[in-house]
């Protein structure tokens, strides 16, 4: 007798086989996969289900976007190892009923369906907001680089540009010095290896000019070279080359509830966008949204009042007056009654002039008796001090007061919206996103959401009461 436990005889038969549904426990979250994709109006999300040219016919939308929902859910991305694990993963087995898509047709479903998937996600957070999940109002929004599939030596922007063309025509200027410096005892061997790398390096110089050309008449002058959509962006103090991932989270059960990806590296004309998706999700009159200063914009700020959107963002306009030890912005107050400032002499600045600044209309204010007063030397080094008032400055204001009445509002920022960006990373791994443009990146970030909601709200309420609700 062994003193160990002993498994089954594989070669052993059986009367009555085991049943697929026997290996799949109730709570397992393949269930929820299968209760969430059948009650969704599939017709409705625009999926494309065109059978193939020979006329066989081709897998429904429904087992397709189970496998890939169980994919993520599981951190398989690649429709290669769906491919494998459709064949030999019992529950992937269950759940598309011993059906094995091959690879291409997994991958040309996640192509060519993109707009669907991303519905799909968004379905997924009304069904959040049927469970009363999505209560409040208060939501975060922030932005997170992710990588591309691009190689950093595959994109090109100004500087990158200039600095590899001086490396490649310093390369030049040495081998035409060794060619000049070769006499009648150098081989020819070795003559012909220098000419072959002085013509690969002005074949590099050719190549270079060319993708320069190409910078240039871009918009914002960057070229990538294996996705035309990744843009090089500041990352914690590096560079990576990927996009900008927008989320708003709900500050109560942190979840997702808009998300969109974005090639622009800046946050800074992000805030309205998402915090418009957000209030249109929750289906509320008025919500407040917690930002970082990069999203800092009296543009973006007004565009929110004006959407009943209380943004609390802190300030992130830096003083050049306080830098050098003067008296800054802070010390002159406004009086609405008069449309004057005061200064910290008491003295009273007029409204003079007005200017157009980066397409937002300035007042400017100053008085006479500058030149008189005893404080000057701490106000100004020129002739008066002069400060300036956008038409819209009490929006700036009342976005301050906000900012004043919540001490805590950027530590439960933190709290709530960097914890989604950490675990997808995690799942996602040291390559980030797997396919190529923003629309097909799109369709990626929306899945990797959807996993994140779903594993979110099995967290929360359970399997059970999740299966129920659908």
């Amino acid at each position: 007798m062994s003193k160990f436990i002993e498994g089954d005889n594989r070669y052993q038969t059986t009367l009555f086989p085991e049943k697929l549904d026997d290996f799949v426990p109730e709570d397992s979250a393949v269930r929820v996969v299968e209760m969430f994709v059948e009650h969704l109006d599939i017709s409705g999300l625009g999926f494309k289900a065109e059978p193939a040219e020979t006329g066989r016919p081709g897998y429904h939308p429904r087992t397709m976007l189970k496998i890939y929902i169980y994919g993520y859910l599981n951190q398989i991305y690649s429709s290669r190892k769906l491919e494998k694990e459709a064949s030999r993963n019992v529950e992937l087995m269950w759940l598309t009923q011993r059906l094995a898509p091959d690879f291409k047709t997994i991958a040309d479903f996640r192509r060519d369906n993109g707009e669907a998937i991303r519905l799909v996600c968004r379905e997924f957070v009304m069904l959040c907001r049927k469970l009363d999940l999505l209560t409040e109002t208060l939501v975060a929004v922030d932005g997170s680089k992710f990588k591309a599939v691009n190689n950093r030596d595959k994109n090109f922007t100004r500087a990158k540009m200039k600095r590899r063309i001086e490396e490649v025509d310093a390369s030049i200027e040495r081998y035409l010095s060794l060619l000049d410096d070769t006499d009648d005892q150098t081989s020819v061997a070795e003559k012909q290896s220098i000419q072959d790398k002085l013509d690969a390096m002005q074949e590099e110089m050719d190549r270079l000019k060319k993708l320069e050309v190409r910078m240039l008449e871009a918009p914002d002058k960057q070229v990538s070279l294996t996705d035309p959509d990744a843009r090089s962006m500041k990352c914690r103090g590096n560079g990576v080359v990927g996009y900008n991932l927008q989320t708003v989270v709900d500050a109560n059960h942190h979840l997702i509830i808009a998300h969109e990806v974005s090639s622009d590296g800046s946050d800074r004309a992000q805030l309205h966008n998402m915090s418009l998706q957000a209030k249109e999700v929750l289906g509320a009159d008025n919500i407040q949204v917690l930002a970082d200063r990069g999203y800092y914009s009296g543009k973006e700020l007004l565009a929110c009042e004006r959407d009943n959107i209380d943004a609390i963002v802190p300030n992130s306009r830096t003083s050049n007056n306080k830098a050098l030890g003067l008296f800054d912005r802070r010390h002159f107050i406004y009086k609405a009654d008069d449309d004057e400032y005061e200064c910290p002499a008491g003295e009273r600045l007029s409204r003079r002039t007005k200017m157009n600044q980066n397409g937002m209309l300035m007042h400017r204010y100053w008085s006479s008796n500058c030149g008189q007063c005893h404080l000057k030397p701490q106000c100004s080094t020129g002739k008066e001090r002069r400060v300036s008032r956008w038409e819209y400055e009490d929006t700036l204001e009342r976005a301050q007061k906000r900012l004043d009445s919540l001490p805590t509002a950027m530590s439960v920022r933190r709290a709530v919206v960097e914890h989604p960006f950490g675990t997808l990373k995690q799942w996602m791994g040291s390559n980030h996103f797997l396919t190529k443009t923003r629309k097909r990146v799109s369709t990626e970030a929306s899945l990797h959401v959807l996993s994140y909601n779903m594993k979110r709200v099995m967290k929360i309420v359970g399997t059970e009461r999740l299966i129920e609700a659908m």
